[in-house]
């Protein structure tokens, strides 16, 4: 007989009582993310005065070579906790004129740090990114100070201090950290990476960017709230979507592809270990007529989701530093807010942290589809890598967001009193200190 225990929540119920469970670890990582580290990571990021995609590369005081320069350092020193397991490179590429964003030739660099798992058979790739380019409000204005505080020395500021804390963790699976350029230009340093993905056949099972993570003003509306943060997540998947918009169709997934998993993991993680704090779901990959360094790992086939303010403060955000009419303009430090950027902070690195402790993903997850009953049965085998303890089916209703219970077992199988026509199903393996894997939606049993 197959033995399952429900186990956790009715969400959104007032009246239902929901046990959270910490891993302890997790916890520990989270107590160390600190405010005045971060403010001091931005605060040196500033410092360069510019940190445009075309400003100099050998100047050692200003521009995004010396900025790129430093955080490599700062990788560097990270990687002396790490026992031999972090290595780090600048990821180069020239670019030439394009006519339109790139006015002289560019030398585009990803600053990146990589955390190699403890297990050698474990060859799943977390990645948490942040762009160090930086802006005015002429988009080939390289010359002029361009502060770039929220954007986005605030989500390499994250990347740095995830890499501080976790460089000392001692994960099955990889860690990358990355600082990339050319965001304002086109996103090109994270295309670069996405292609390196691609080409060197990584196993990126999560891609985590953070893009303006520390401003709680959205100053033409007066919100001012620290207390959300917003992660953008493709509904239906940009790779092969020709290839797989029948089957999306005709069983109504259009709300589960991977990038949407993602994101409401990270709305579980994060508000599992970050108190005060509402992850807000946003079902669109960006917003409009902008996009960010995720997009090129979307367009690629991997998960990944955009981390960013819940309001945006448009007059500190892509502007020349001035005072007009009493308002002052400009991406400076003192407009942000570091216990908000904190709370981001540590919501990225539980996400990476419960994400790389846990098992793999189950494999070979089907329901069968061949009998009319009101049960649903599911079947999945182990996952590749990890130590499972067992695993949790979810379940949501078709018009719910989040996923509404959990119910645990240890067999590679389960027949439950839900009907597949009513619900939504996903599997994930569980670690023994209770470490989720990405939920998996079953395909069909033929």
């Amino acid at each position: 007989m197959n033995k399952a225990l429900l186990f956790l929540f009715f969400a959104g119920t007032l009246s239902a009582q929901t046990i959270i469970n910490r891993d302890p670890e997790i916890s520990n990582y989270v107590s160390q993310v600190n405010s005045d580290s971060l403010k001091s990571n931005v605060e040196k990021l500033v410092s360069f005065g510019t940190r445009h995609t075309m400003s100099s590369t050998s100047d050692k005081k200003r521009g995004i070579g010396a900025a790129r320069n430093w955080v490599l350092s700062q990788f560097k020193n990270d990687a002396k906790n790490a026992g031999g397991r972090m290595s780090v490179e600048l990821q180069t590429e020239d670019l030439q004129p394009d006519g339109k964003r790139i006015t002289q030739a560019t030398n585009l660099g990803d600053a990146i740090a990589i955390l190699k798992g403890t297990n050698p058979a474990d060859n799943r790739v977390f990645i948490i990114s942040g762009h160090l380019d930086s802006r005015v409000t002429d988009i080939l204005n390289f010359k002029d100070d361009a502060p770039g505080a929220n954007d986005d020395a605030s989500g390499v500021a994250a990347v740095l201090e995830c890499a501080r804390i976790l460089s000392k963790s001692n994960f099955p699976a990889t860690v990358v950290f990355v600082a990339v350029s050319g965001e304002e230009q086109g996103l090109f340093c994270s295309k670069m990476l996405a292609d390196r993905a691609v080409k060197e056949k990584w196993n990126v099972v999560a891609m985590l960017n953070n893009d303006m993570i520390g401003n709680n003003e959205a100053i033409d509306t007066h919100n001012i709230s620290n207390m959300q943060l917003r992660v953008f997540s493709e509904g239906l998947p940009y790779f092969d979507l020709d290839k797989k918009a029948k089957y999306i169709r005709a069983f109504g997934l259009e709300n589960d592809g991977e990038a949407r998993q993602l994101a409401r993991y990270s709305k579980e993680i994060g508000e599992r270990y970050v108190d005060n704090l509402e992850v807000k779901l946003i079902y669109r990959n960006d917003r409009f007529l902008r996009g960010g360094d995720h997009t090129p790992f979307v367009e690629a086939g991997f998960p990944a989701v955009r981390f960013t303010d819940m309001g945006e403060n448009f007059d500190h955000q892509h502007q020349d530093l001035r005072t007009e009419n009493k308002t002052e303009y400009g991406d400076l430090v003192k407009f942000m807010d570091f216990v908000y950027l904190r709370k981001n902070t540590s919501v990225n690195l539980a996400v990476l942290s419960n994400l790389a402790k846990a098992p793999s993903k189950p494999e070979n997850v089907k329901m069968e589809v061949k009998d009319l009953t009101n049960f649903t049965s599911l079947k999945w085998e182990k996952p590749l890598t990890g130590n499972v303890f067992g695993y949790y089916i979810l379940i949501r209703e078709t018009d719910q967001s989040m996923w509404q219970k959990k119910i645990f077992t240890k067999d590679l199988s389960i027949k439950i009193p839900y009907s597949k026509d009513n619900y939504f199903f996903a599997v994930q393996s569980v670690s023994p200190e209770g470490n989720e894997s990405l939920p998996v939606v079953p395909g069909l049993a033929r």
